[in-house]
């Protein structure tokens, strides 16, 4: 039976998902405390919206699991997912916008597994530097952040490619990738043999954020589907945000990163985000949750004023959504 939801643009369901599980070290688990610390709640209320906060998920963490080495840490990640897909349903099924603060890349499988539910068809917009199409027969490191779009898309190992009991848990050609800059041979090849579109941090600098990001929402047809937004944090040159797990040389500048964002953030199509790889243990001073919760605050704030703005069609406003979803 379609359930019908009735979207709350001034709603926001927030949501914790403290995990270093499936990350490259410590401190990424320590994500959503340090947000919260930052003001994160009352900016938002400040902002416009009304947070409904469903709290934190049990921490999940970093461990060298040599007995894994392919795949490691597997059951502590399947159990954190777990958790957080029940607070997920929970909101997205209210109609909220859902924001995750995560730890790790994964978690954002457990907040498309909970989208899922109520919409058959959904696109992801992968806003990270990295591709993370590796699997465990591919993996430098056996760390599963340098493998979630692969188990997204159903490769991998089985007990996340089941986590969705429907393989995969979106498809290639709804996945967009953006910001890409660095890609080992693995996914290099897997991309030449895809239909997922990709967008090269150097394309997206050029054009700018804004275009940038206009052009992969329509390419990606958003305003026909809805979707969800992944961020990893590491996608930021290292110069304007320092504190993530993956640093490197490169990167999109903090303003195209911010411009792209206040894009994602206006379509009314955006069913939910997740943050991941910002790390506050190498953060002392706290600027990096600073910094990180004034973006917030201002994309989600662009949100609530373009969706409260005057509707230029019929169409605009709020709407009713059914799960059936529609069909490219």
């Amino acid at each position: 039976m379609a359930v019908k939801i009735v979207r709350q643009p001034k709603k926001i369901a927030l949501i914790g998902a403290p995990s270093s599980a499936a990350a490259f070290s410590l401190g990424s688990e320590k994500a959503p405390a340090a947000l919260r610390a930052a003001g994160l709640v009352e900016r938002l209320q400040a902002a416009g919206y009304e947070v409904i906060d469903h709290g934190d998920c049990a921490p999940r963490l970093f461990a060298d699991d040599e007995e894994h080495r392919r795949a490691r840490n597997l059951s502590e990640i399947v159990a954190g997912l777990n958790d957080l897909k029940l607070r997920a349903e929970l909101a997205v099924k209210s109609g909220t916008l859902v924001l995750v603060l995560g730890g790790d890349c994964a978690q954002v499988i457990g907040l498309l597994a909970a989208a899922r539910r109520y919409h058959h068809h959904l696109n992801l917009l992968w806003f990270d530097r990295d591709a993370d199409l590796n699997t465990p027969a591919s993996t430098p490191s056996g760390r599963i952040d340098g493998m979630v779009v692969a188990h997204i898309l159903g490769k991998g190992a089985p007990e996340l490619v089941r986590f969705w009991g429907e393989p995969p848990l979106v498809r290639e050609p709804d996945v967009t990738l953006f910001g890409l800059e660095r890609l080992d041979p693995p996914e290099q090849e897997f991309l030449a043999k895809s239909p997922m579109r990709h967008n090269y941090a150097r394309d997206i600098q050029f054009k700018g954020g804004a275009r940038g990001a206009q052009d992969a929402l329509s390419h990606m047809h958003a305003d026909a589907h809805e979707f969800v937004l992944h961020l990893d944090t590491d996608v930021i040159a290292q110069e304007d945000f320092p504190p993530v797990n993956v640093p490197g040389s490169g990167g999109l500048r903090f303003e195209d990163v911010r411009l792209a964002l206040v894009e994602f953030a206006k379509h009314k199509n955006l069913l939910g985000l997740d943050v991941a790889q910002y790390n506050p243990d190498k953060d002392p001073d706290g600027t990096g949750a600073k910094k990180l919760v004034d973006l917030l605050e201002e994309i989600l704030a662009a949100r609530l004023q373009a969706l409260e703005a005057p509707a230029p069609e019929p169409s605009g406003g709020a709407t009713e959504v059914s799960s059936s979803g529609s069909t490219s």
